[in-house]
């Protein structure tokens, strides 16, 4: 169900790419990147978790309840500097909350409302990065912060901020003058521990999301 909810906003990200771009601007002239550019891209992100998080007590018996983390869908900026005409670095940064909920037999209760900050840095290569449609690929790491952690019905939970590793590609679109259109996917890779009522119940949980987005960029 989750990757299926990617794989429509991955498709919905590209759809509204080709939508931007089927019009007078594509017969326009773009500015290409080149060493030393900065390009801001103002995106709709959507976070989709790809959990794996069965909850255990304290001795690891398993309960037969899991922990459920619903998707977000929010605003994201990304900075990127071209160290060459091809290789550039990236700083993405966003804030997105999500609900926790044990699932089990008989059982589907929230246990947690939280936002959490995820800033990542990615390496990118860029091909065809002279041309008007530009994929890319890159990897780099995130930390993980959670904040504003609000436990619920009764429960109390507690989450382990840390680093996680990011798998990235998308592609540049160029428009007219410095504009662009971005399209732009991440697999993160990321592991916290949850502590439940004090210790009594945790979990090892796997986020590993999908972060999708699609936005517009400027080129300085």
């Amino acid at each position: 169900m989750r990757s299926q909810a990617a794989h429509f906003a991955l498709a919905a990200a590209a759809s509204a790419a080709t939508a931007l771009i089927a019009g007078p601007a594509a017969a326009q002239a773009f500015r290409a990147p080149e060493a030393g550019t900065i390009k801001l891209d103002v995106r709709l992100t959507g976070v989709v978790p790809d959990e794996t998080a069965p909850i255990r007590t304290a001795a690891g018996a398993a309960t037969g309840l899991n922990a459920e983390v619903n998707d977000s869908y929010l605003p994201s900026i990304g900075i990127e500097y071209f160290v060459t005409d091809t290789v550039s670095v990236e700083a993405i940064a966003g804030t997105f909350d999500h609900t926790v909920t044990a699932v089990g037999p008989g059982t589907n209760v929230d246990v947690l409302e939280l936002w959490h900050l995820p800033p990542t840095v990615t390496a990118k290569y860029h091909f065809n990065a002279d041309q008007r449609v530009s994929p890319y690929v890159g990897a780099g790491l995130t930390y993980i912060w959670f904040w504003d952690e609000e436990s619920q019905n009764g429960f109390t939970v507690d989450l382990d901020d840390g680093f996680g590793f990011a798998l990235q590609a998308g592609m540049d679109i160029a428009t007219t003058g410095p504009w662009s259109v971005n399209v732009d996917v991440k697999k993160i890779f990321f592991e916290t521990e949850a502590s439940i009522n004090n210790g009594a119940l945790r979990s090892d949980v796997e986020l590993d999301p999908w972060v999708v987005s699609v936005g517009v960029g400027y080129k300085f």
